[in-house]
């Protein structure tokens, strides 16, 4: 009787580590709730458009690694947020607080500080008319 029971509290334990290894930190981070505001032509700058955004980072919410054809400013409403560019340090943000990154920066960290609370911040893209807001690092 006692051989079967080894087993089993081996077989026990190796699927509670499977589990636990599988919601570890392979887990994708939920991603962040976008809701245009406004976008507007800049007649003094041709060629140019202001996009505003509300962004919601859920609990533990996170952006993927990217990057704007724009000058971006973050402006957090409620929450706290990390942010970074790659050759940069990260900030930590918290409500009244803002971030700065230029056309050529790679956004290597953007994410909620919480796993039990959201994070909401407004971003204000100056970029050319009709480039997209977000971009895949390498274009």
């Amino acid at each position: 009787m006692r051989k079967a029971f080894v087993p089993s509290l081996l077989l026990a334990g190796l699927v509670a580590a499977g589990i636990a290894s599988a919601a570890g930190p392979q887990a994708k981070a939920p991603e962040p709730i976008v809701k245009p505001v406004m976008t507007r032509a800049l007649p003094d700058y041709p060629g140019k458009e202001v996009l505003v955004l509300e962004v919601e980072y859920p609990p533990g919410g996170a952006d993927p690694v990217h990057r704007h054809d724009a000058h971006g400013v973050v402006y957090v409403l409620e929450g706290s947020i990390v942010m970074g560019v790659k050759g940069g340090k990260e900030v930590t943000l918290k409500p009244g607080e803002a971030f700065h990154e230029g056309p050529d920066d790679i956004h290597t960290v953007g994410r909620n500080t919480s796993s039990t609370e959201p994070a909401r911040f407004v971003v204000f893209l100056l970029k050319d008319v009709g480039t997209p807001a977000l971009l895949p690092p390498g274009t």
